[in-house]
């Protein structure tokens, strides 16, 4: 007999007292070494500032050499010295570093010991081209010299450091050390700086996309971190288990929902080679060309292993073999499906795909060894949404009066790119109010028209009144301007209508909660002009709801199935920018009993 639970202990068969370990790989784990960033008191490249203690914790003294790690595998060495006004969890930065770090104040490096490091030979550094305009002399005696006489600074290789001299301050870019790497600048150090300056355009472009600019997938980063990061960084877990890390992932989702970016900043962050496969890019009109554009993407990325290979439209290359036609793209998928299979277990690299029409792939490809996993990157939700505004906003001068939660709320439907071009769309607008004293035909715009431009809350409404959710453009999506006030009478409909339409829509906890399902559906019926259309675009605006009209003829067409899969076709849409109004005018015409016609029996 079994013992009965203890009182206040949940049972361990209890599903709600099982820890959810779906999201487990993004939460930080706690380590002494792990600080978080906070602003310099002094403003030097090569100083970080630590308390006392948590200094003596890391067994750290007063001028040691440091190696800090921040985000997109950035990592640069600074000297460590103690200031008793920083706090014991936190870490104090000048800007400079952060910017070699990746991080931002708030964010997280982890600290190590990196004692060995020697004096450096050779230093080669350059100027970064916008910081050095106008400068006129020598850049190492009016820069330079100063700024390493006696100082015994480390570099690490790709950093770069602002120095001031005089009126002005240069930024710098480390090109070469020697020995490689990282060293400290004695004395006898030889610094070189021939050549000509680094276009801040190139080194903007170096700073790719990182986990922090990805937002509103939390669920399917951990899913894809799981299965690509822990593969390439630590595959001791899976060998000590006994099984195969996985080979292949599909992601799949609408246009815009980031599918491609997540790739990047994966690639970025685990520090692997990233070879990127756009589909129809490997097709070409010689024959077997085509597979060996394939096979040389494989062998490449085999090469250069731990390495991802992402192939975009995937769709495109590898269509169902019994519904194409080519002979190319049948003899594409055989090719793909022979790679993938020949990719050995710990060659260390992993095959990604993305496609908004998984339903077009071969099957043969969504199989277990091939694409292991196919993971639906789908529209953000509420809180997804903010996240992804936040994002896009990060860089934008906004004015006190925006609110992002509200227009997080006000863009149903919309993903990643829909809400980067709302925030375009809002920034123009801005742009447009200003354009009656701005001249085009000067080469300068005044400072004090610069310094006023901010983008407020009311750009952003404008904005969202001119986009729709992409999901939905090829379908006249609204959202209608007609309030209860515009309808007079119908008291009895309109409170149905709020209890069966609008309650589920802004308290769907509540319906949760008592056990119940809110109503699929509401017929409206009465003679024509009495408000059946107005009431439902009513209801549509006071739940800040999507409005798709349907009128019953336009899904009728004469070709067998294709009335259906239009039926089909819209109601995906208009899951996909829930919550959604989906109103049908004339339903009589493609609704009727099912005995009388036959095309619209099939619709039914």
């Amino acid at each position: 007999m079994a013992a009965p639970t203890p009182q206040g202990e949940a049972s361990s068969s209890d599903p709600k007292s099982k820890k959810d370990y779906s999201t487990a790989i993004l939460e930080r784990k706690k380590s002494p070494n792990r600080l978080v960033v906070d602003e310099a008191t002094n403003d030097d490249n090569s100083v970080v500032a630590l308390h006392p203690d948590t200094m003596e914790r890391l067994q750290l003294f007063r001028g040691d050499t440091v190696l800090l790690k921040g985000k997109k595998r950035k990592d640069t060495i600074c000297i460590v010295l103690a200031d008793d006004t920083c706090e014991e969890p936190k870490i104090r930065m000048n800007k400079t570093v952060r910017k070699n770090l990746r991080v931002r104040l708030g964010d997280v490096v982890s600290v190590h010991q990196c004692p060995d490091v020697k004096y450096g030979k050779r230093v080669h550094t350059l100027p970064i081209d916008d910081t050095v305009e106008g400068i006129t002399g020598n850049l190492f005696d009016a820069f330079l010299k100063p700024y390493f006489l006696e100082a015994y600074r480390p570099l690490r290789k790709g950093d770069l450091f602002l120095v001031r001299g005089g009126m002005r301050s240069v930024e710098f870019k480390v090109i070469e050390t020697d020995p490689a790497e990282y060293c400290i600048v004695a004395p006898d150090t030889e610094i070189f700086c021939d050549g000509e300056p680094v276009k801040r355009e190139d080194e903007e472009r170096l700073d790719d996309v990182g986990y922090d600019d990805v937002g509103g997938v939390r669920k399917q980063m951990a899913q894809i971190r799981e299965l690509v990061e822990l593969p390439l960084r630590h595959p001791q877990l899976f060998k000590s288990i006994g099984v195969k890390p996985p080979k292949g992932i599909l992601l799949f989702g609408p246009p815009g929902s980031g599918k491609t970016l997540i790739a990047r900043a994966v690639a970025n962050e685990t520090g692997a080679f990233f070879f990127l496969i756009n589909g129809p890019e490997i097709m070409s009109k010689l024959a077997g060309e085509s597979e060996s554009n394939l096979r040389k993407a494989f062998e490449e990325a085999e090469k250069n292993a731990p390495s991802i290979i992402f192939i975009d439209e995937i769709d495109s290359i590898a269509p169902k073999r019994e519904k194409t036609n080519g002979e190319v793209e049948r003899r594409i998928v055989s090719q793909l499906l022979t790679l993938m299979d020949g990719l050995k277990s710990r060659a260390h690299v992993i095959v990604m795909g993305a496609t908004n029409r998984p339903n077009s792939i071969d099957p043969a490809l969504r199989r277990f060894g091939r694409f292991d996993r196919e993971i639906d990157i789908g529209v953000p939700d509420e809180v997804g949404r903010l996240e992804v505004l936040r994002i896009h906003t990060k860089n934008m001068k906004l004015a006190e009066d925006v609110e992002l939660e509200h227009i997080s709320r006000d863009t149903h439907g919309y993903v990643g790119a829909d809400l980067a071009a709302l925030c375009t769309e809002a920034a123009l607008q801005c742009i447009r109010e200003k354009m009656d004293i701005i001249d085009l035909e000067d080469e300068t715009i005044d400072a004090e028209i610069l310094n006023s431009m901010a983008v407020t809350n009311d750009h952003f409404k404008t904005a969202l009144t001119t986009s729709n959710p992409s999901a939905l453009r090829e379908t006249v999506v609204e959202v209608p301007n007609v309030s209860w006030e515009d309808i007079g009478g119908l008291e009895n409909v309109k409170r149905e209508l709020q209890e069966t339409v609008q309650y589920p829509v802004e308290h769907p906890e509540k319906f949760e909660k008592f056990g119940m399902s809110p109503s699929k559906g509401v017929l409206f019926y009465g003679p024509p002009g009495c408000g059946k259309t107005l009431l439902a675009k009513a209801i549509a605006n006071e739940c800040q709801a999507n409005f798709i009209s349907i009128k019953g003829p336009e899904l009728l067409t004469m070709w067998f199935g294709e009335s259906e899969a239009n039926v089909r076709e819209i109601f995906d849409k208009a899951r996909g920018s829930a919550p959604c109004v989906l109103f049908f005018d004339e339903l009589d015409s493609i609704a009727t009993q099912r005995k009388q016609q036959w095309g619209c029996w099939r619709c039914c």
